[in-house]
């Protein structure tokens, strides 16, 4: 098994490319802000067992802990520059593992023009831990925000949604879904896709906004109790990928780890909303509003409420 040292030098050093990273030489990275720009931080955990399965590929395990992250940069508008990681890993993790992880982030690193600038790793007695802090960059004042919803201002998601809650039931067994559609539902929850265009080209436009990750209407919810209102969607508008499987609008409301956009915007915005969609090659849809009155409210076409098993994804 690779040391800790070892695994520094031929694993990781490789993908610090940033001058910032100092080749991982140092105790910590540098970074110079451009001028007018704020660095936006962000972290990220993942535990085996929790957030991803035993089985689950190991670069795309590490794909998924750097996109989770990316995802929530693009929620704020930002630009990614790079991120440090912390890996605690078992004993008995093999170095096929770890090369096959390595190889995940390089070509993510390659894909979102980003780079290791530093981390740790440690050894556990307890299940994989990984964790990873992102870094990006917006011109200052600019950031998309929670709290910046108003009353009136239409709701939009992006991509479509409870499509990961679905793959999930598929890796475990709980859904029997057909090809090809098993595999993009499995693909969807293994491998989030950060909407970091959309992100970077919604500030100006959006008021708030907020990655799906706990699910929509929890998500949502952050957005109405930061910003003190409450919101009304339709559930007959969710973009669905597969609106015929059991239990699809359920997972659609409330599933989570879905890693598309959730934000609001005044009905002004519309066309200009509806073009940048057709710019990116990317279905965004309006699904509600934002109103005074506190809570969330789910109808179907008809005006009939709609009642979820669940809001959404709480680890405790």
């Amino acid at each position: 098994m690779e040391g800790e040292f070892e695994f520094i030098a031929r694993r990781l050093r490789p993908l610090a490319t940033a001058p910032g990273a100092l080749g991982l030489a140092d105790d910590a990275a540098l970074l110079d802000p451009r001028p007018g720009m704020q660095l936006v931080l962000t972290k990220d955990a993942m535990v085996a067992g929790v957030h991803f399965l035993e089985g689950d590929p190991a670069g795309q395990i590490a794909q998924k802990l750097l996109r989770v992250n990316l995802s929530d940069l693009a929620a704020m508008g930002a630009a990614p520059v790079g991120y440090l990681l912390a890996l605690a890993r078992p004993r008995n993790i093999e170095d096929d593992w770890l090369a096959a992880f390595c190889a995940g982030l390089a070509a993510d690193n390659a894909e979102f023009d980003v780079s290791v600038l530093g981390g740790d790793t440690v050894s556990t007695p307890g299940p994989l831990t990984l964790s990873l802090t992102a870094v990006g960059e917006l011109p200052k004042g600019e950031a998309l925000l929670r709290g910046g919803a108003r009353s009136g201002d239409d709701i939009w998601v992006s991509g479509t949604v409870g499509d990961a809650a679905l793959g999930l039931a598929v890796v475990q067994g709980a859904l029997e879904v057909a090809e090809p559609l098993r595999a993009r539902l499995i693909e969807r929850y293994r491998l989030p896709r950060p909407r970091v265009a959309l992100g970077q080209a919604l500030r100006g436009l959006a008021h708030a906004a907020i990655d799906i990750s706990d699910g929509l209407l929890a998500d949502l919810g952050h957005i109405g109790e930061t910003s003190n209102l409450g919101a009304e969607i339709r559930a007959d508008l969710l973009p669905l990928s597969a609106a015929d499987l059991p239990g699809v609008r359920d997972a659609a409301l409330s599933g989570g780890d879905d890693y598309e956009l959730l934000f609001t915007a005044p009905p002004s915005q519309r066309d200009a909303i509806e073009g940048l969609g057709k710019k990116l090659g990317l279905p965004l849809t309006r699904i509600g509003q934002m109103q005074v009155a506190s809570g969330i409210r789910v109808h179907d076409a008809t005006g009939a409420e709609v009642h979820p098993q669940r809001s959404g994804w709480q680890h405790f």
